[in-house]
């Protein structure tokens, strides 16, 4: 049973950082954690994240981090309260376990429910949005010579079609779109589908301010916390879970961000003064959190944008950081952030997602 789902199960000894690419791989974002040959617990992506909030280094053992009470069945449960289990908690598998401790099953939710699984009670948030679409789209050219980057198509949708969707299952329906390079097209696209899920208000800048300039714009328009995106990457997370985030630690801002790893197949050295070796480390993993593009905002820096000059958001981080004010960041895994940016991410998706 175990080598049936290895790819769910990882091991109490394994580290926070195997078990993250671990679930990128597997494309989960639960996993069962085996002692031995004995059903231990699970450990969520919810799990690591709080645990990357608070510091935890990567390499420890998720053995630090476990919770002990978790929801799984047993050999003696019927599959109505299975079904119920699962509906309740919108869980994406539920571990069946023995008497005697050992996993003997794992049923799926896809295996009892036709619709999809969607954020859990589907968390009304009920914020705006504001998508920066004013980009050249440089990085796509030549298609952007042709389509804007917003109207880049994915599958049977354009890419800011996906990003508002996703949003929309949250009720955010009220949209900000920044506006500029090949503005007409978008507005054309946008008003012609009639999605009366959308609430769309454009504003446009007169010529390029960067990716926070045109926001000045907004002045008076934008009366609670908001959200901002980049109209060219997805965030597969659950917008609830961000915003608690942000609303709980009392940020101003909080930025998204992706923990991107690379593994340097070579021993590091680390010197001191004259050149002596200070440490050796053999083949490191190192992990890097990199800005998505996806942000919480309070609505008064919205007052601390100035009018009408270029502008980038991030020039409105450093600000506000170098003042000790209050920046979060919010980590999510690598796989969690799509990113259409360029041809290659591009391409890469769309591959991916013509082959499930």
């Amino acid at each position: 049973m175990r080598q049936r789902y290895s790819d769910l199960i990882v091991n109490k000894e394994d580290s926070i950082l195997f078990v993250l690419k671990k679930m990128d791989l597997a494309e989960r974002k639960l996993m069962i954690v085996m002692d031995m040959n004995q059903f231990a617990s699970l450990i969520s992506i919810g799990d690591i994240q709080r645990s990357i909030i608070k510091g935890i280094d990567l390499n420890m053992s998720i053995d630090q981090i476990l919770r002990y009470e978790v929801t799984f069945t047993t050999t003696q449960d019927d599959l109505e309260t299975v079904k119920q289990r699962m509906k309740e908690r919108r869980i994406e598998f539920m571990p069946v376990v023995s008497l005697t401790g050992e996993l003997a099953d794992v049923i799926f939710w896809e295996d009892l429910f036709e619709e999809e699984l969607s954020p859990k009670g589907k968390v009304k948030l009920n914020l705006p949005v504001i998508i920066m679409a004013g980009g050249l789209g440089a990085r796509l050219k030549p298609l952007t010579n042709v389509l804007p980057k917003p109207l880049i198509p994915i599958c049977k949708k354009t890419i800011i079609e996906v990003i508002m969707d996703r949003f929309v299952d949250y009720d955010c329906n009220d949209f900000f779109l920044s506006v500029n390079y090949k503005a007409d097209l978008i507005r054309y696209y946008l008003d012609s589908l009639k999605n009366q899920k959308y609430h769309i208000e454009y504003f446009q800048e007169d010529k390029p301010l960067g990716t926070a300039g045109s926001l000045h714009l907004l002045k008076n328009k934008i009366n609670s916390t908001f959200f901002v995106s980049n109209c060219d990457i997805i965030i597969d997370q659950d917008y609830s879970e961000i915003l608690n985030y942000h609303l709980e630690n009392e940020n101003e801002i909080t930025i998204v961000a992706a923990l991107k790893n690379y593994f340097i197949p070579y021993g590091t050295l680390t010197t001191r003064e004259n050149g002596l070796l200070q440490n050796i480390e053999e083949k490191p993993d190192i992990v890097f959190k990199i800005n998505t593009g996806f942000y919480i905002l309070e609505q008064h820096l919205l007052n601390e944008i100035p009018d009408n000059q270029f502008y980038h958001i991030t020039t409105l981080i450093e600000n506000i950081h170098r003042q000790n004010r209050r920046v979060g960041v919010f980590p999510v895994s690598e796989k969690s952030l799509i990113d259409i940016g360029n041809w290659d991410a591009y391409l890469s998706h769309i591959r991916v997602t013509h082959a499930k």
